[in-house]
């Protein structure tokens, strides 16, 4: 019997069965797909000659966190690659927004727009470096975060402190308007905040914004060099090292409950898996709660709360192999590994907008993976693997554009969407689409059939606004890993702190788990 069985092979299950296995405990994962990876997995599906991440491919989080640093990936073969530049942000008038790899390169490109903005930038920058490990940590571990609190405080008047408070809550759109005097400053911020579900006048974009744009200039866009499979790989190694076991194609049914407490589960086969110490679950709120434990087991407010949980945007991705590298027109797209494709921030508010009304929008904001310039082991020499993509309603009520989807995302449809897709490059890389030597289409039924975790697509497990974060959470509770049922830990990016690949929600369940075993065992001594 093993000491603990987790639910869910993705990154966040296999980061905590790898705490849990250095430990010393006897653990067992259980994945419902053919392979391990969840959200994080890379094939040759579209060209034999190209390695395509399926989902998540670009890894800021993972660099910073504590979490996956602390694990040691690099002895079992990871390796992080970068393109020459970060993220590009082209404008219809040729000129282009640019985060470089260097934070003074990224200064001086901005003051081209406006003078004074890259003065405004390093600022941004400086108030980064002075708060960066405390917000880490207060990031990377369970609510609340009183130690990194308490060093925040010390290190920030309350004045200072206060206005940080501030720049954190803004829409990014007002962030922009107040710092910046040019356009691409405020892309920069903007399109970052548009990583979640965070439109220009959202509350609390700004310091989503903010992050995302500081993660970038300090630690880049990094990608595992071979495929994003290539980080999955090394935590399931690490973990089979450490004694662990992970088999595939187990689909989980129920969480066994006795007497209160969590004591094992049941695959879909009807075999019964005993766990001695805790089940950690990898998956949603509304699966866990919904569908794996019985409603009896469970306080009928969680349940009445789990009728407001909000999904993410639904997301459509298409994945193309290119016989040469695209040909933007703003020629510093060319070198950067992220690229974002929108009218200005006014384009970016018309598709959220289109979203919020239940329409498909007519011009989706397209986030646009290089993953060749990212890393050449990608593609054969002088071609690109890329993908791009945006995202829809989870209820779609009619089009904005002029094709009438309805959202059925039959093949019809999913041809529609992709050429709306690709003419949206063509308008920035002018002959795009004579490079295209195959492509993949994920729709979001497609995407939730290959990850039960991202339901239409959803990709950060639910929203990340300010209604759904902290102690909020999955639902308003503790914002902690720990559910009614004792020994029973939620691990997956419905928990504290949310969506991205950097392992904190699974480390966060198990060392709860840990917790809960070790008082366990006192309560037996006494």
């Amino acid at each position: 019997m093993p000491d603990a069985v987790v639910i869910g092979a993705g990154p966040n299950g296999l980061v905590a069965a790898n705490m849990l296995a250095g430990a010393g405990w006897s653990v067992e994962v259980l994945e419902a797909q053919p392979e391990p990876g969840g959200a994080v997995r890379s094939d040759r599906g579209v060209h034999p000659d190209y390695v395509s991440d399926l989902f998540s491919a670009f890894y800021p989080l993972a660099a910073a966190s504590p979490v996956i640093g602390g694990l040691g990936l690099r002895d079992e073969g990871l390796r992080w690659s970068r393109a020459p530049r970060v993220l590009a942000h082209p404008l219809p008038d040729g000129r282009c927004a640019v985060l470089e790899a260097d934070a003074e390169r990224t200064a001086a490109g901005l003051d081209a727009f406006a003078a004074g903005d890259g003065a405004a930038w390093l600022e941004l920058c400086a108030t980064w470096d002075r708060v960066r490990r405390d917000t880490l940590e207060a990031l990377f571990t369970p609510f609340p975060p009183v130690r990194s609190a308490v060093r925040l405080a010390a290190r920030l008047r309350v004045a200072d402190g206060l206005r940080l408070a501030r720049t954190l809550l803004l829409p990014v759109r007002r962030l922009g308007e107040e710092r910046f005097g040019g356009e691409a400053a405020r892309l920069l911020l903007a399109g970052t905040a548009l990583h979640a579900d965070l439109g220009p006048e959202a509350a609390g974009s700004g310091g989503f914004g903010w992050l995302m744009s500081m993660l970038g200039q300090t630690y880049g866009f990094p990608v595992p060099v071979g495929g994003a499979g290539a980080l999955t790989a090394a935590l399931v190694r690490r973990l089979e090292r450490h004694g662990g076991v992970v088999r595939c194609g187990e689909p989980v049914t129920e969480v066994v409950v006795r007497a209160g407490r969590a004591v094992g589960v049941r695959t879909a086969k009807g075999e019964a898996v005993p766990a001695a110490r805790a089940v950690l679950a990898d998956v949603s709120a509304p699966a866990l709660y919904t569908r794996l434990v019985d409603a009896r087991h469970l306080p009928g407010r969680l349940l009445d709360d789990l009728r407001r949980f909000q999904w993410d945007f639904a997301t459509f991705k298409v994945d193309w192999a290119l016989t040469a590298p695209v040909p933007w027109t703003a020629r510093p797209a060319t070198t950067a590994g992220t690229v974002h494709l929108a009218d200005g921030v006014d384009g970016l508010t018309r598709f959220t907008a289109q979203i919020a009304m239940g329409q498909v929008p007519d011009r989706p904001f397209l986030l646009f993976g290089q993953m060749s310039t990212a890393d050449a082991t990608r593609s054969p020499a002088g071609t690109e693997s890329a993908w791009a993509y945006t995202h829809v309603p989870h209820r779609i009520k009619g089009d904005a554009g002029d094709e009438g989807l309805t959202g059925r995302w039959d093949r019809g449809e999913q041809e529609v969407m992709a050429d709306r897709i690709e003419r949206e490059v063509e308008r920035w890389a002018p002959g795009f689409r004579s490079l295209i030597a195959a492509r993949r289409l994920l729709a979001p039924p497609t995407i939730e059939s290959m990850d039960a975790n991202l339901p239409g697509g959803a990709i950060n497990g639910g929203t990340t606004a300010a209604h759904q974060q902290l102690v909020f959470r999955p639902t308003p509770g503790t914002g902690r890993p720990e559910t009614p049922v004792r020994g029973l830990y939620l691990a997956s990016a419905s928990a504290h702190p949310g969506g991205g690949v950097h392992g904190a929600p699974g480390a966060n369940a198990a060392r709860a788990a840990m917790r809960g075993g070790a008082l366990k065992r006192l309560a037996r001594r006494r």
